[in-house]
């Protein structure tokens, strides 16, 4: 047995001495503390086991074909495998889901949420599907007005807030709950507008750029605050998801950051700074591995976002957005220049230096280069990008 196996059947061992609702604290915590970036020894294999157990059960109470997962049915385009603190106003955390059912199911409406599981589970057991999709349309619709009531007015937030503490030490748990409720209220608007779009949005451009603009538009005139639900199921299907992007810098009047900033769609950019970071830990768990290839492969998308950031946006440095971009530019440095001084230049270089891997040409090879020469040298390539782009 390899030092990795054993490490392994450690952890699970220790897991598996922890009640259900220890084990969604302690990924909670791992993750917290990783997301402020520090480093929980054996706190890579935890999470992976944790995450996974989630992935496969969601705990007790978000089995497929469990009542719990018929209810979270029309989000599911909207959750996504990252903490409460990190999914963005159109995502929503798996993470959050089972703890907030309970705090649904034991708190804010226990007896709807018995009557609720008792008829579920006899449609289930005589595999009614059909009026099993009724019964929890039916149940979310209560739902959604009952917690509308329950989150109205500022002492009643302050005793949700105190309320979920209980079952999670994620204060962002609260935002996923009232983007559940704002999602649950779209329900049937959003299932339309996503039926609308194109399997496949190869080009976010010319024709079909309009086209899903206008749908957007008409969405957004009905169910304004669901728009980063809708900006979410557009990104599902470009296939290039940075492309969303668009839908804010033809909006406005220039390249200036401020001008797109004072668009409608401004939060794209944020949306695809948060794609870039989702590519930078996929970064970071493939050079653990030692997954150089696959790392080389993330590279390429990493620097393609960056790319269309830069030459899209003026005066992105002076704005929150370009801050954020330079920090995470700095991130995928670092990582990248640790492996190579741990296994060897030559070699990582001749893979992930190599021009091949650039679809810009000298700017993207030039990024490349820099990004391998750690965090000072990523700073400086801002100025050396702007040169080349004016």
């Amino acid at each position: 047995m390899t030092t990795n196996e054993i490490q392994l059947d450690r952890v699970r061992a220790y897991l598996a001495q922890l009640a259900a609702p220890a084990r969604r604290h302690l990924l909670a915590e791992i993750e917290r503390l990783q997301a402020h970036g520090e480093d929980v020894p054996g706190g890579a294999t935890i999470v992976a086991e944790l995450r996974a157990e989630l992935r496969a059960t969601g705990g007790a109470d978000y089995r497929k074909g469990n009542p719990t997962r018929y209810f979270y049915q029309p989000l599911e385009p909207l959750l996504v495998d990252r903490t409460p603190g990190q999914a963005n106003a159109g995502q929503i955390s798996r993470e959050s889901l089972t703890s907030i059912w309970e705090w649904i199911s034991e708190v804010a409406l226990p007896t709807m949420a018995r009557g609720y599981n008792e008829e579920m589970k006899l449609l289930i057991a005589a595999d009614n599907k059909r009026d099993a999709e009724k019964v929890a349309h039916a149940f979310q619709t209560k739902a959604a007005k009952s917690l509308e009531i329950a989150l109205a007015g500022a002492g009643h937030v302050e005793r949700v807030r105190a309320e979920l503490a209980r079952y999670t030490s994620s204060a962002a748990i609260f935002d996923d709950l009232q983007k559940i409720l704002c999602g649950l209220r779209a329900r049937d608007a959003l299932a339309e507008f996503a039926a609308g779009l194109p399997a496949k949005i190869g080009k976010f451009e010319g024709e079909t750029f309009a086209k899903v603009q206008e749908r957007l538009q008409a969405f957004t005139a009905k169910h304004a605050e669901a728009m980063p639900f809708a900006l979410t199921m557009i990104a599902a299907h470009l296939k290039t998801p940075w492309q969303l992007m668009r839908l804010a810098t033809k909006a406005a009047g220039s390249k200036n950051a401020a001008d797109i900033a004072a668009t409608p769609y401004a939060i794209t950019i944020p949306m695809v700074l948060d794609q870039l970071d989702v590519k930078r830990e996929a970064l970071c768990h493939a050079l653990r591995q030692r997954q150089v290839m696959i790392a080389r492969d993330i590279l390429v998308e990493i620097y393609d976002i960056e790319y269309a950031l830069r030459v899209r946006i003026d005066e992105l440095d002076s704005s929150e957005w370009g801050v954020r971009l330079n920090s995470l530019m700095q991130a995928v440095a670092t990582p990248v220049e640790a492996e190579i001084n741990s296994i060897g230049t030559t070699t990582l270089h001749h893979i992930l230096g190599s021009r091949a891997l650039h679809s810009h040409n000298s700017l993207a090879g030039r990024l490349t280069y820099l990004a391998w020469k750690g965090r000072d040298a990523v700073a400086s390539s801002v100025a050396y990008c702007r040169n080349l782009v004016n």
